[in-house]
């Protein structure tokens, strides 16, 4: 196991989870989600931000977890 993959894929897992409750609770925090809807309209810009910043962390933290399990060191 190496606990320093294990804690990045932690914190990357923390971060998509904040991110949801986040944007399940009080969306106007994100000032980045309402610069991508005016860049690309509303639909495509909360798709856009909801996979960069809730989707990617989410499966990153989870492949980084699962590696760091099974011994694999990034650093």
């Amino acid at each position: 196991m190496n606990p320093v993959t294990v804690l990045i894929g932690i914190a990357a897992l923390g971060f998509g989870i904040y991110t949801s409750y986040v944007r399940a609770t009080s969306p106007a925090k994100f000032g980045k989600l309402e610069a991508m809807k005016k860049q690309w309209g509303e639909g495509v810009g909360k798709a856009v931000h909801f996979v960069a910043y809730t989707v990617i962390p989410i499966i990153f933290g989870i492949v980084m977890i699962v590696a760091g399990i099974k011994g694999v060191s990034f650093f």
